[in-house]
């Protein structure tokens, strides 16, 4: 039985691969969709040798059906963001002290103890609504932090300027984590000059403003904080795990998550690094629900596993995913 300590003490590319295989045979076993999946691919626990042997369950799979590994009560449903009408997806958690444990020693990989931060959030999008994993994850960093300036933000922009401008004069580490649109709209009201601030954004306009591509982002934003850098957050709802960028657009992931793309014209071939390709990504932390899983998302894998992301599939551009459709 796989518990958390293997997930979450991986040092090496070979331990990764040996946890990989080992979720992956019991995921097989235990869950029914993606069971039903690897079937029609005619793709059995005896066929795998490698990560690449691996199949991805497409995300979408998350909009229809309850994705599960596991018998237990489920703890949490997060969901994702939707415009009215549009089907959402639901991610069934029966271990929350997993995600607990998957977020936490994420952030202390990249940025090291909660404690040492002042955490600020401007996520308006997410606040508004129920079951916002991402939400979820910032209530508990903020909590951890143990600062009582540490909070959420949602219409009150001055008292947010006020709060940066201050714990700046007072050279205070802080982090702005925020959606792309909201700092905007902060910036657009007020400028500033911070020295001691990280600024996180984590994508998405949600229907307020035109997308922009990064660099036009970032770069409006490093302009009106007074920056040098934007760092990112990479997550979605249909995972455990989150990858980060500490600047220009590329992420890394913490130890126990892995990116990988696929071709464009074929979803089930895995392609080298440097191409750009359909993300695919291994989440050992999911594992009482699919730890592999091919988003719509487009991007491009380095040598050092370190990636970016380039865009998103528009629908007609998939290819070969007519077994999206059990």
């Amino acid at each position: 039985m796989i518990n958390s300590e293997d997930i979450f003490n991986i040092k090496t590319e070979s331990e990764f691969s040996q946890v990989a295989l080992d979720v992956f045979k019991f995921q097989f076993k235990n869950n029914k969709v993606y069971r039903s999946f690897c079937d029609l691919l005619y793709t059995h626990p005896s066929d795998v040798k490698s990560i690449k042997d691996i199949p991805f369950l497409p995300i979408e799979f998350f909009k229809t059906k309850e994705i599960s590994s596991s018998n237990k009560t489920t703890e949490a449903i997060f969901t994702s963001s939707g415009t009215t009408g549009n089907i959402t997806s639901k991610h069934f958690v029966t271990d929350l002290n997993i995600y607990n444990q998957s977020f936490t020693k994420g952030f202390q990989h990249f940025y090291g103890e909660i404690e040492n931060h002042i955490i600020l959030a401007l996520l308006p999008s997410y606040l508004e609504r129920e079951g916002s994993s991402l939400i979820y994850m910032v209530d508990a960093l903020i909590k951890n932090s143990n600062h009582p300036e540490s909070g959420f933000y949602l219409n009150n922009l001055s008292e947010l300027k006020d709060r940066l401008i201050q714990l700046n004069s007072q050279k205070k580490n802080v982090l702005l984590i925020g959606v792309s649109f909201a700092l905007l709209d902060l910036i657009e009201t007020y400028q500033f000059n911070l020295k001691n601030t990280i600024v996180m954004e984590t994508g998405g306009m949600k229907g307020k403003r035109k997308e922009l591509i990064r660099e036009e982002l970032h770069q409006t934003l490093k302009k009106g904080f007074g920056v040098d850098t934007i760092h990112s957050e990479y997550g979605m709802t249909e995972l455990l795990s989150q990858a980060y960028s500490i600047g220009h657009g590329i992420f890394n992931c913490p130890p126990w998550m892995r990116i990988l793309t696929r071709e464009t014209e074929d979803a089930l071939t895995i392609q080298d690094r440097g191409k750009t390709g359909g993300i695919n990504i291994i989440d050992l932390a999911n594992i009482n629900s699919c730890s592999f899983i091919a988003t719509q998302d487009l991007g491009r894998v380095y040598q050092d596993n370190s990636f970016e992301i380039i865009g998103r599939f528009d629908s007609s551009d998939i290819r070969g995913c007519n077994l999206m459709v059990l």
